[in-house]
């Protein structure tokens, strides 16, 4: 699935995202997503989400 389009990013969805300060690294966080951050409709280092607990990374695999 394509992370880069915001159409295939649901609320409630399980995913894995990469959080700012772990860009270089490439350390991924996995968490529920409670709000998307991104308004436009495609980005191409990922749609921007918050998960719950307040973490905010760009969405880099959808699991279910």
């Amino acid at each position: 699935m394509d992370t880069s389009i915001r159409n295939n990013i649901k609320i409630g969805a399980k995913v894995q995202v990469v959080q700012k300060q772990d860009q270089r690294s490439g350390k991924l966080t996995e968490g529920t997503v409670t709000k998307i951050l991104t308004k436009s409709p495609t980005h191409p280092h990922g749609i921007k989400v918050m998960l719950e607990g307040g973490i905010v990374g760009r969405v880099k695999l959808v699991i279910d």
